[in-house]
């Protein structure tokens, strides 16, 4: 049963579909549309997320596309900071820096505009999933270069024996709901 102090992370964890063999055979997907739809579910992990942050004065929230923005938005909102977006390139409209990264078969890349967020500013960077941890790295990077100041990550799911966290270990990296990549 779910109560108003919010919902235990076995429950969570439940409300999270798994899709197999999606996008191909062997992938185990994590379907948070399941999650986005049960007003709850959805509440307690808006409110874990901004408890991470609400205290550390936090100038700019980064969200990682796309669903990053469905948890960054109101992550951002909470806290009281503004809010960065991080995209696929070509998505947005002014000026932006870019890094390309890889992928288990082949590269992308992502971008923001370069006046998003200011030198010095304190950021904390939301997505929705941690696996290899590629987008999150790219984010990070990109990050850095306009001497931006990272004080953490977060995440709702990670996807655990994929080598994401260890290309984290320099910040403080939080995930909600854990899996076994076999689960």
């Amino acid at each position: 049963m779910k109560s108003e102090e919010g919902i235990r992370k076995l429950e969570l964890e439940s409300i999270i579909r798994n899709i197999p063999d999606f996008p191909k055979p062997g992938v185990q997907f994590k379907d948070i549309t399941t999650l986005l739809q049960d007003k709850e579910g959805f509440r307690e992990s808006i409110s874990w997320m901004s408890s991470l942050f609400r205290d550390k004065q936090i100038d700019k929230v980064v969200a990682v596309e796309s669903r990053g923005f469905v948890f960054g938005a109101p992550v951002a909102y909470e806290i009281g900071s503004g809010l960065a977006l991080i995209r696929k390139k070509g998505k947005l409209p002014s000026g932006t820096v870019s890094i390309k990264y890889d992928l288990e078969y082949g590269s992308d890349e992502l971008e923001m505009h370069s006046d998003s967020v200011a030198p010095g500013e304190r950021v904390a960077i939301i997505d929705d999933l941690l696996a290899t941890g590629g987008p999150t790295q790219a984010a990070i990077e990109l990050l850095e270069r306009v001497d931006a100041n990272i004080v953490g990550i977060s995440f709702l799911i990670e996807l655990e024996g994929l080598g994401g966290r260890e290309k984290l270990k320099d910040y403080p990296a939080f995930s909600r709901v854990k899996f076994n990549i076999n689960e």
